[in-house]
């Protein structure tokens, strides 16, 4: 691979570090081949806007150095024929790739190349290590030192640390490592080849769109990428699969700063977006739960409850999407505990024993024949396990969820169980209001919610109380026959 590959380290400077939004001010790029450099290529580039102060004390590029510099189109097909077969090489080699993306296709024309990322393979060649920028690199390996945030200086520490590491743990592994790195799955015929090199390594909402925009799946991950790459290397394995893949035109996503909030955004778009190909998790068209009250001779009776108020959840059992589920349920609470089938309401009222009493599945409550608060007793501990959960906090809170990766933070606004909105800092909060809202309380959320705060072990999260900041309106899916 060594002899055969021109590997070609490349490093850019930037005005900033949005792709679609900042620009190219410098590129350098050394072709190297089995140990030798081959070419060395640099240019100053012109961005067409300012360079932010900051940006020109940290690389040292001012606006005067670029003023005369050719701009990006002039330089595009000159890069492009020099890169041309090679393997490219960069730190944190998502950003370049991305800035190279954007630049070209500004042009309208497209560029994809195999890449292989020295941050990853640090990585996977110096697992026991956690950091693995530049600085800490040329630090931990006696590397040369360059000068650094400048194109060429970047592009000979790459340089210097590929080399290393081709001593340092020998050709055969580091060969193996760099195979590993460059495999792909295979990317559905309409996307991009390199659509991966795109998708955030962290937690969030991926989507797929067919032509004309059409919402195919809405899928959600704590690695979004390896999420996204599972999709496309396991979708021959169902016709389902293989209909989403020849559909796919585009893929979207929205990064969240963990898993809570990921998951509930995806639930959201589900039941409000009704993707083509998502089954679960759609939005209930009913909703009913099951209420205990006793009866006039005092035995407990379960009766079926079509509106369901968010503000009792304490006083029912079971969040169901229809009245046969909630039977299922009954029946399965009566037969692990011998209760009345009759009190349950999966019997017409009648004198007499009930049919489970004749079966010897019931121990005589609808006869009269067993104590009220002996049978009582036993249906608490029966429904024990469906009994909703009341909400603790005496008013809205904010869950707040950071990724230490990315910097960033998500505070979900959460009362009663539901998710109702979500900001970025603790002043956001000052400013929010629930009045004039709308929330519809939903099974699946309510579940995921519950999990997470309530949960073994408790709540993994930090939790701020809010005050009343207003009700929001409270829709809940009506229960029908």
């Amino acid at each position: 691979m060594l002899k055969e590959t021109v590997f070609a380290f490349l490093d850019l400077e930037t005005t900033g570090g949005n792709s679609s939004t900042d620009r190219i001010t410098e590129v350098g790029v050394r072709l190297w081949r089995e140990g030798e450099v081959l070419e060395e290529w640099q240019r100053l580039v012109n961005p067409d806007t300012r360079i932010p102060a900051f940006i020109q004390s940290f690389t040292g590029i001012t606006d005067a150095m670029v003023a005369d510099a050719p701009r990006f189109e002039a330089i595009a097909d000159e890069l492009q024929a020099l890169l041309k077969g090679c393997v490219l090489v960069a730190h944190n080699a998502r950003f370049d790739y991305a800035f190279l993306k954007a630049e070209y296709r500004r042009l309208g024309q497209s560029f994809a190349l195999p890449v292989l990322c020295t941050v990853k393979l640090s990585r996977k060649l110096y697992p026991e290590h956690d950091r693995h920028n530049m600085d800490t690199l040329i630090a931990r390996h006696s590397l040369p030192q360059v000068k650094r945030h400048r194109a060429i200086g970047d592009v000979e520490a790459m340089q210097a640390f590929f080399e290393h590491v081709l001593v340092a743990k020998g050709e055969p592994v580091v060969v193996s490592a760099i195979k590993d790195l460059l495999l792909h799955p295979a990317v559905p015929s309409h996307l991009p080849p390199d659509i991966l090199a795109y998708v955030p390594r962290g937690p969030g909402v991926y989507r797929f769109y067919g032509e004309d925009d059409v919402l195919l799946y809405v899928g959600k991950s704590t690695h979004m990428r390896e999420r996204v790459a599972s999709h496309f290397s396991g979708d021959h394995n169902s016709r389902r699969g293989v209909q989403l893949s020849q559909r796919m035109r585009r893929v979207e996503w929205t990064e969240t700063a963990g898993d809570l909030s990921a998951m509930l955004l995806e639930l959201k778009e589900i039941k409000t977006l009704s993707p083509l190909y998502n089954r679960r998790s759609r939005a209930a068209k009913r909703l009913l739960s099951i209420e205990l009250r006793p009866n006039e001779d005092g035995f407990l009776q379960a009766r079926l409850v079509r509106e369901i108020d968010p503000q009792r959840l304490g006083d029912y059992y079971g969040l169901f999407r229809s009245k046969k589920d909630a039977e299922v349920a009954l029946r399965g609470v009566a037969a692990k505990n011998e209760l009345c089938g009759r009190l349950l309401g999966l019997e017409p009222p009648g004198q007499g024993p009930c049919f489970q009493r004749t079966l010897g599945r019931c121990k005589g409550a609808c006869e009269g024949l067993e104590d009220v608060l002996r049978y009582n007793l036993r249906a608490q501990i029966g429904f024990h396990g469906l009994h909703l959960k009341t909400w603790p906090w005496p008013g809205p809170v904010g869950v707040v969820e950071q990724d230490p990766e990315s910097g960033r933070t998500d505070i979900l606004v959460i009362y009663n169980w539901m998710h109702i909105d979500t900001v970025h800092s603790e002043a956001e909060l000052t400013d929010l209001s629930l009045k004039n809202r709308s929330v519809t309380f939903d099974m699946d959320s309510y579940k995921l919610v519950v999990k997470a705060l309530l949960g073994r072990g408790g709540t993994r999260h930090r939790v701020i109380e809010l005050p009343a900041l207003g009700a929001p309106e409270i829709l809940v899916p009506a229960g029908t026959e």
